[in-house]
């Protein structure tokens, strides 16, 4: 016994030290014996591969082994190569140190911080084929979670701690592997069922006051793999505001203590965006198999990033093929199928995964399915997007093109009233619709239920689930290493022999009449040579990245077989961040984008374009100055405006007075006081991207006297235009001093009343409107903390250099501003 002990401190003082040790190569398909083929070995085996080894279990040998395809430290491979001596009780021993030895270093290690990247409510699950990676380790990055690890004592986990060995290194040698492996996967991996439980439920801000069992027992037989999303899992302000919510820990217990009874799960992950949530669970004996495990999220709301519309994703691997899991909330009503399909759209176009090899540009879900053997998707639109709207829309190939959807044998799933089976008897009796959807794309997939569960009742919606029979990829060990050592044999034979070359379909471009916030894309192909080559856009000499902040190349990196293309997208966007800039002239649409071959040459692209002016990006104090649309004016007059210091324009001798307010500021107003009064959700519901160009061409060209445009949009539009100032309304200098004050309205009043003239006028004219607005709350839905919050962000901003604001900044921001909401001729 005391030997045991000896030799397990020997055993963990290894694994602490050999990490500090460089990494050296081993020899590929090097093997460990396990002298045990079940029970804590499967422990053991899974915490190695997350933690420290990434290697996979080997089912063919008697002894059950596992197999190495990577480097590893080298006391690490020597420690590991003496383990397989008969002599030590290496699963006893080995079990014994993962459970002890992985908790006590958690905290040493910590976790990796989460990436932040920037179709009604449901789940989206799209399975692409993906390949291991059979001569480098491949880092799975878990995020952290947020609840306990373990579901139903399971003696498998799915761990969230960041992996210790170093970042692995993908050359051109090994990305020309990779992709032969991918070309000839159908020749080493075979088709095995998995069973997956999708599940939506949007539960209109309830608490679980009953057990979901009828939802997620509904079958004898215990899926593999549970998807459970949920949507207004919190509608109060609190959350949507800060993000921030208790029901998330709440609706987790209850989905876990709701899990099929014959079967022991894990949970993989936990995503959330205000009361948009997704949960991932997975057979606990199926753990082993889990890997890459990515979350990400898109806010879809009021000025495209408020979470409480968009979706949220999980993207992780299941033995040799990528699912990718959407839970996606999208604009309410019938009427506003556009607004949906924009949503649905952005979803897929701004959602990005990392791909394991650093040299691959990122996947969206758009291009996800491009490498997938299969996408299914659950929308579940709230309020009264109707089944046959829904099929209108995909008919017309506007969402979802070339998904199919099984028959709908339930009754609608929405509305009901809470607590019973009855249609909506409230004042707006809202029609009976099809809210929750499932539909599916690609091959090997058999949906063996579609329905919807009424037992349930505490929602005005009732959940849906789908079964599905799902084929997924599993690899033939012996085959794959029988291909992988033909395609190095190959390579052995070719490498060096030739240098790369490609051939581009086009060098120049320009970018005609560019818009604030309208993209533009131009299209170009790269075409390779005979030789495969890894291409990448490289920054030039004293610049941090390859192009300028308005522009990027899509994709930016990647990797062309011989003969093969492929097509790069260059976009260009002005945002808020580039406008001002290119508005006083200081920048033009001009840039060198250097594309780079390995072992090759460089290739020089022309990019150029046009700017049109726009008051979005410009300073107040320049706007008032300006009598005209700011199209109509010179350039040198633009400049002159927008470079003139803000300490100078109170005191500027201009030929003509300035204007109190900015003009385009005025109109936007006046069109919401006299139209938008009583708008129900005012500046809580996002407008139409097309309506907001049409809004901003009336602004730049003075085309109107009348903003084209819903009250939606043109309220999108004063919230952007408040974004994008430069200089914010309350001068960056008193940001420190407002949230200091945020409690005393006199001091804060004097800060105001410091203000330059021009942002003075702004945020008293603001102030007045804004509690016009709340004087019809009734009708509104507005409060005066709603406005506070939302306007707080916009008018009090942190300097630039300054860390983005916590959750307590933002408050004092809100606080700041409600004094005056409440306050009527606070300033007069």
């Amino acid at each position: 016994m005391k030997s045991s002990v000896s030799m397990l401190s020997k055993l963990e003082w290894e694994f602490l030290h050999c990490l500090l040790e460089p990494v050296l190569p081993v020899p590929l398909f090097g093997h460990i014996s396990l002298r045990s083929g079940t029970g804590p070995t499967a422990v053991v085996c899974f915490e190695f591969r997350e933690l420290w080894l990434r290697a996979t279990t080997s089912q063919r040998y008697a002894p059950r082994m596992l197999e190495f395809h990577f480097s590893v430290p080298r006391t690490l491979w020597t420690l590991l190569y003496i383990l397989q001596s008969p002599s030590l009780l290496l699963v006893s021993l080995l079990s014994a140190c993962s459970e002890h030895w992985l908790v006590k270093q958690r905290g040493r290690f910590g976790s990796r911080p989460q990436q932040q990247n920037e179709v009604g409510q449901g789940v989206c699950l799209s399975c692409a084929s993906s390949h291991s990676s059979a001569f480098t380790c491949r880092q799975s990055k878990l995020k952290p979670e947020v609840t306990t690890e373990m579901v139903r004592s399971s003696s498998v986990m799915v761990s969230n701690m960041a992996s210790v060995l170093s970042e692995p290194k993908f050359g051109l040698r090994d990305t020309i592997v990779k992709s032969e492996l991918v070309q000839r996967e159908d020749s080493y991996t075979y088709i095995q069922n998995f069973r997956f439980f999708v599940g939506t439920y949007n539960v209109n801000g309830q608490s679980p006051k009953e057990s979901l069992q009828p939802w997620l027992r509904c079958d004898s037989a215990p899926p593999d793999v549970y998807c459970v999303g949920f949507q207004e899992l919190d509608l109060s302000k609190e959350a949507f505001f800060f993000n921030d919510t208790p029901k998330e820990e709440e609706w987790f217990k209850a989905v876990t203590d709701s899990l099929h009874p014959d079967a022991k799960y894990a949970k993989v992950k936990l995503v959330r965006l205000v009361g948009i949530m997704l949960l991932l669970y997975v057979k606990a004996d199926l753990a082993l198999n889990i890997s890459e495990v990515e979350i990400e999220t898109v806010g879809t709301g009021i000025m495209g990033r408020m979470g409480n519309k968009g979706g949220v994703a999980i993207r992780f691997k299941f033995h040799n093929t990528s699912v990718c899991v959407v839970n996606s909330h999208l604009a309410a009503h019938t009427e506003e199928y556009e607004r949906r399909n924009q949503d649905f759209k952005d979803i897929c176009s701004r959602m990005q995964f990392c791909q394991s090899n650093p040299n691959l540009p990122p996947l969206t879900i758009s291009k996800h399915e491009y490498a997938s053997r299969l996408i299914v998707w659950i929308t579940a639109g709230s309020k009264t997007e109707r089944y046959e709207c829904g099929g209108l829309q995909m008919n017309a190939k506007a969402v979802f093109e070339g998904f199919t959807e099984g028959e709908i044998s339930f009754q609608p799933t929405y509305k009901y009233d809470a607590g019973c089976d009855e249609w909506d008897t409230s004042e707006k009796c809202r029609v009976p619709a099809w809210c929750d959807r499932i539909l599916w794309k690609g091959q090997n997939v058999a949906q063996l239920s579609y329905r919807s569960h009424m037992a349930l009742k505490i929602s005005d919606h009732k959940p849906v689930s789908s079964v599905f029979d799902i084929g997924v990829k599993v690899v033939n060990e012996e085959l794959y290493r029988k291909v992988f050592e033909e395609i190095v044999r190959s390579l052995d034979k070719m490498e060096n022999a030739n240098i790369p070359s490609v051939t581009l379909s086009q060098r120049e471009f320009h970018f005609e009449d560019v818009k604030y916030m309208q993209l533009q894309v131009e299209k170009f192909t790269i075409r390779n040579g005979q030789v495969p080559c890894q291409f990448e856009f490289i920054s030039k000499p004293d610049e941090v990245t390859y192009c300028k902040e308005w522009l990027i190349a899509n994709p930016s990196k990647g990797f062309l077989l011989p003969g093969s293309e492929i097509t790069i997208e260059l976009e260009l966007f002005v945002n808020k961040s580039t406008a001002t800039r290119l508005n006083s002239g200081e920048e033009k649409l001009e840039d060198i984008l250097v594309l780079h071959l390995d072992r090759g040459k460089d290739y020089f692209l022309s990019v150029t374009g046009n700017y049109l002016p726009s008051c979005f990006g410009s300073p107040i104090h320049t706007l008032c100055y300006m009598r005209e649309p700011i199209q109509d004016m010179s350039a040198e007059s633009i400049r002159n405006l927008t470079l003139m210091p803000l300490e100078m324009s109170d005191n500027a001798t201009q030929a003509e007075k300035p204007l109190e307010i900015p003009k385009e500021l005025w109109m936007m107003v006046d069109h919401l006081y006299r139209n938008a009064s009583q708008q129900e959700d005012l500046f809580q519901q996002p407008g139409l991207r097309s309506e907001f160009e049409q809004i901003r061409d009336c602004l730049d060209k003075g085309m109107h006297d009348t903003l084209l445009g819903s009250n939606h949009s043109v309220a999108e539009a004063l919230l952007l235009f408040l974004e994008s100032l430069p200089e914010p309304v309350i001068c960056y200098r008193f940001y420190s001093s407002c949230l200091e004050c945020a409690n005393n309205y006199l001091l804060s009043s004097q800060i105001i009343s410091n203000l330059p003239e021009c942002h003075k006028n702004v945020f008293e004219y603001l102030m007045a409107f804004l509690r016009e607005l709340l004087k019809n709350s009734g009708k509104n839905n507005l409060d005066v903390n709603i406005l506070a919050s939302i306007f707080g962000g916009l008018l009090l901003r942190p300097p630039p250099g300054h860390p983005m604001p916590n959750i307590m900044e933002k408050r004092k921001a809100q606080q700041f501003i409600h004094q005056f909401l409440l306050k009527e001729n606070s300033l007069s």
